[in-house]
């Protein structure tokens, strides 16, 4: 396996992966890193030609770990230096990149990932072999998908301690929108908001304050790389909070009462807490129907634990 990229998630992933007994190597642009990795024992480099080359002698399963403004030159290197091999991602949004996949000619050799997991901290140092433990792993069930290269990547997820969630690419940037794009950007709201508030706002603020803005400490370009590279899915997720906020605002002015927005809030958490969640069985990738079957298990809050 060959990680491209080794920040918080790719570093993670090349860890976890030797951990598990895979022969994985790793490619970071910033010689530090690279230094940092090999200093902790970890096969890298930072020349791309020869990590791809490699790879295509190996015929390995490429990870691409970058921020998505930087995926369509990897995907522009591999299609020069290592076009046989499988792909797989790991980058917050698959619409954008299956589109990105398509334009290099690589969709043939494509099922995207998503691994949610991570922290506001990045870079290598911060990597932990145990990230994905019981994370979610989502892998892409797109038209077409090749069944021996989903089972891959499939199988990496699992290797890696996380559980996999099958799930079609415009289906997941909807969802991820909601649930981590757009908490992103109500956590710099908030932040700003209680900076507003001068130095005796934030001698007062605690846990609620402190959970809500986690991850506005996030690095601004990565924050940036995942909205933006969301943008369509985003807009629809962010239009339906702005309603929820300005009716909760209307009626505070209007009544002095913030019940429908808390009460409609505290059950939509409880769903939340109460989900079900079930373990995929029974379908085999390759099987008439086996992609459908997938995303409907998908949906429905199944998840595969084994292959």
């Amino acid at each position: 396996m060959c990680v491209l990229g080794l920040g918080l998630i790719g570093g993670s992933l090349l860890r976890a992966a030797v951990r598990a007994g895979r022969t994985a190597w790793g490619y970071n642009r910033s010689e530090a890193s690279v230094r940092a990795a090999r200093d902790d024992g970890f096969d890298a480099g930072s020349d791309l030609v020869a990590v791809l080359r490699r790879a295509s002698e190996s015929s390995a399963l490429i990870v691409i770990s970058v921020p998505m403004p930087a995926v369509d030159a990897t995907l522009a290197a591999i299609a020069e230096h290592a076009p046989n091999c499988p792909v797989t991602d790991v980058v917050s949004v698959k619409g954008k990149v299956a589109e990105a996949v398509a334009r290099a000619g690589l969709a043939d050799r494509y099922v995207g990932g998503h691994p949610m997991a991570g922290t506001s901290a990045s870079g290598w140092s911060v990597g932990t072999v145990d990230l994905f433990r019981e994370a979610v792993w989502v892998v892409g069930t797109d038209d077409g998908t090749d069944p021996a290269i989903w089972t891959q990547v499939a199988r990496l997820a699992l290797d890696c301690g996380a559980v996999v969630v099958p799930a079609e690419s415009t289906e997941h940037d909807s969802a991820v929108a909601r649930i981590s794009h757009l908490p992103h950007l109500l956590a710099e709201t908030l932040a700003i908001t209680g900076d507003a508030g001068g130095p005796l706002a934030l001698g007062l603020a605690a846990g609620s304050f402190r959970d809500g803005t986690r991850v506005a400490g996030s690095a601004p370009a990565l924050v940036r790389a995942m909205c933006e590279g969301n943008r369509d899915a985003l807009l629809v997720a962010l239009d339906e909070a702005l309603v929820l906020l300005g009716d909760a605002r209307l009626a505070l002015g209007e009544t002095g009462s913030t019940a429908a927005l808390v009460e409609a809030g505290h059950a939509a958490r409880l769903r939340y807490d109460e989900q079900d969640v079930w373990e995929i069985t029974g379908i085999v990738p390759g099987e008439d129907g086996w992609l459908d079957r997938m995303r409907d298990a998908g949906r429905r809050g199944g998840r595969l634990r084994r292959l």
